[in-house]
C-alpha cells in the first residue's frame, strides 16, 4: 500500500502511521488532491488493508477489494451531472453504517467527489460522521476541497495528494496513443489534473483546443467578424443537452420502479436535477474553454519575455510567436487578467453569449 504513496509524503505519514495492526485509524479521512493525483487508488489499497486486517486470508481481501467485490467495501460516485443525492448515501452509506460487517472486522466506505454532495445528502451524511460505529471508516475523495462542505470537511482527517508531474502526465496519454508532442502539451496544458489532461488529449478535448485557440488569435488579430464565440457555446450546449439526457434517462428509469402516486414527484424533482446538471455542465465546459484562452495570452507573454521553454502550448509554438510578434509581456498579462475576470463572471451573466462577445473586444483592445 505504501508503494502507492510514494509521491505523497503527506499522505504517506498520515496513512502509513494508521495502517494495521499497530496503527489506529480514523474513522473518517478527506483525500484531496488534483483528478489524477492516486486519489483513488490510495483510497482502494487503504480500504484494503483495513479489511484484510484479522483475516485469515489477507491477500485474498485484497484481491477482491481491488475487483470492487469485498462485502464489507461500499464506493460511492455521482450517479448522473446532478451530483451526489441523497438516495445515492441513504441506504448504501447511512443505513449500512449501522449495521456490523459482513466478513472483515470493519466496513469501508469511499465516496468520490465529495464535493458534489448536495445539502440534503451532506445533512444525511453528518451524524454518520459525528458519531460512526467503532467499525466504521469512510474516506472521502474530492479534487476541490474548498467545494466541500465545511460541515463535512471538519468531521474529516485531511489526507493531501500532490499533483503528477507534467512529464508524468505525458507519458500516461503517450501510452494511450497520444502523439508525443500533443501529450506534452495537453499534460501542460492540464496544470496537475490528469483527468483535464485526458480530456484535452482525446475526444472532444482537440475541438475544444482548437475554437478556444480560434477565439484568442481572433481577439490578437482584431478579426472578430467570424464572431469565435459561437463555436465555444456551440460545445458547450452540446455538452449540457448530454448531461441534461443523462439525468432525464435515469429519471425515467426510477418512474418504471415507483408507485404511481410518487411518479409527479419524481417528474418534478428530475425536471429540476436535468435544469441544474444542463446549467452546471454549459458552465463548466465554457470556463475550460476560457481557461485554454488565458492560457494563450499567458503562453504570449512567455514568448514576449523570452522564455519559449515554460509555455503550455507547446505544440503550437509557431503559432504563438505569430500573435506574439509586436506585443508586450504587459499587454498579454492583462488580456489573461481580462479571461480570469469573465471566467468568475459566469454564475452570475444571464447571457454567455454576450459576455464572450463582450470579452474579445476587450482582449482585441488590451492587446493592440
Amino acid at each position: 500500500m505504501l508503494a502507492t504513496l510514494e509521491r505523497h509524503p503527506h499522505a504517506r505519514a498520515v496513512l502509513g502511521g494508521a495502517l494495521p495492526p499497530g496503527g489506529h485509524p480514523s474513522h473518517a479521512y478527506l483525500f484531496h488532491g488534483p483528478a489524477g493525483s492516486g486519489k483513488a487508488a490510495a483510497a482502494r489499497a487503504f480500504a484494503a488493508e483495513l479489511l484484510a486486517d484479522g483475516a485469515a486470508d489477507p491477500d485474498n481481501v485484497r484481491a477482491r477489494v481491488q475487483h470492487g467485490v469485498h462485502p464489507d467495501l461500499t464506493w460511492v460516485a455521482p450517479a448522473s451531472s446532478a451530483g451526489i443525492l441523497v438516495g445515492d448515501v441513504d441506504e448504501p452509506v447511512v443505513a449500512a453504517a449501522t449495521r456490523t460487517p459482513f466478513e472483515a472486522a470493519r466496513r469501508v466506505f469511499v465516496i468520490e467527489h465529495a464535493d458534489e454532495l448536495n445539502d440534503q445528502a451532506a445533512n444525511r451524511m453528518l451524524k454518520t460522521l459525528e458519531e460512526p460505529a467503532p467499525f466504521v471508516h469512510l474516506l472521502l475523495l474530492t479534487a476541490r476541497p474548498g467545494d466541500v462542505l465545511p460541515t463535512i470537511a471538519s468531521r474529516c482527517q485531511p489526507v493531501r495528494f500532490d499533483a503528477p508531474g507534467t512529464d508524468e502526465l505525458a507519458a500516461r496519454l503517450s501510452r494511450q496513443g497520444v502523439a508525443p508532442e500533443q501529450a506534452q502539451a495537453c499534460a501542460r496544458l492540464a496544470l496537475g489534473d490528469g483527468e483535464r489532461a485526458v480530456a484535452l488529449a482525446l475526444g472532444e478535448g482537440p475541438a475544444m483546443r482548437a475554437a478556444a485557440e480560434a477565439y484568442a488569435r481572433a481577439a490578437v488579430s482584431g478579426d472578430l467578424a467570424g464572431r469565435p464565440w459561437l463555436a465555444l457555446l456551440a460545445q458547450a450546449r452540446a455538452r449540457a443537452d448530454r448531461a441534461q439526457a443523462q439525468v432525464e434517462e435515469a429519471g425515467a428509469a426510477e418512474l418504471e420502479l415507483v408507485p404511481k402516486k410518487e411518479r409527479k414527484r419524481i417528474e418534478r424533482e428530475t425536471a429540476e436535477r436535468a435544469r441544474r446538471a444542463h446549467r452546471r455542465a454549459q458552465t463548466a465546459a465554457l470556463d475550460e474553454s476560457l481557461a485554454l484562452v488565458g492560457l494563450w495570452f499567458r503562453d504570449l507573454a512567455c514568448i514576449a519575455d523570452g522564455a519559449p521553454e515554460v509555455v503550455a502550448h507547446s505544440d503550437r509554438t509557431d503559432a504563438l510567436r505569430e500573435d506574439a510578434e509586436g506585443g508586450s509581456a504587459h499587454s498579454f498579462r492583462a488580456a489573461q487578467v481580462l479571461v480570469d475576470e469573465a471566467r468568475a463572471a459566469f454564475e452570475l451573466n444571464p447571457s454567455e453569449e454576450l459576455l464572450l462577445e463582450a470579452l474579445a473586444l476587450r482582449l482585441a483592445q488590451a492587446v493592440r
